[in-house]
């Protein structure tokens, strides 16, 4: 396969791949090393290329081939911290921790105007997207944005307050 027929066939289709690799890798910079590895394999076995009848099809195989060969990889390579018993357990006290600062933050949510309460459980508890939280509850997204960042800026203000973190601060500076 010539240079120009392998940028046609295989390189044209590279956002393709890396959109894959991302999918598989969950990480930026681990699918662009695919999509490098893939296209150096391909570059290599170019002959090979004019035989195949879709190589573009070809190439996403093999990118999808190289992101299983590096997740099993990855797996392979864990800690033995991984094994130890209740080594990433949490302790009685942090959960009981975070279990009371879960309930602050629903009762001070609780409390916010219905509209900023709506958008802030449907985007941080249930993850629904900005135009999916317009849609449902009949707003423009920029609304949606602004009372989503008043709602945020509300829990942390109460949150700050309710903590006492002013006073310990003063203390600190003093």
């Amino acid at each position: 396969m010539q240079i120009e027929k392998f940028k046609t066939d295989i390189i044209s289709h590279r956002q393709t791949m890396l959109r894959l690799a991302v999918k598989y890798l969950q990480n930026a910079e681990d699918a662009e090393d695919a999509v490098q590895e893939t296209l150096l394999r391909l570059w290599q076995m170019r002959d090979r290329l004019d035989t195949i009848s879709k190589p573009a099809a070809f190439a996403i195989q093999t990118v999808k081939n190289i992101c299983i060969d590096h997740l099993r990889t990855a797996k392979i390579l864990t800690t033995p911290d991984d094994f130890l018993p209740n080594a990433n357990m949490e302790t009685p006290y942090a959960a009981v921790e975070r279990q009371n600062t879960l309930d602050l933050i629903s009762k001070i949510i609780a409390n916010l105007p219905e509209l900023q309460r709506i958008v802030i459980r449907m985007r941080d508890v249930e993850g629904y997207e900005l135009q999916e939280i317009a849609e449902i509850t009949g707003s423009q997204v920029n609304a949606v944005t602004v009372n989503l960042s008043r709602a945020r800026k509300k829990v942390r203000e109460i949150m700050f307050k309710m903590l006492n973190y002013e006073s310990k601060q003063d203390e600190f500076v003093a």
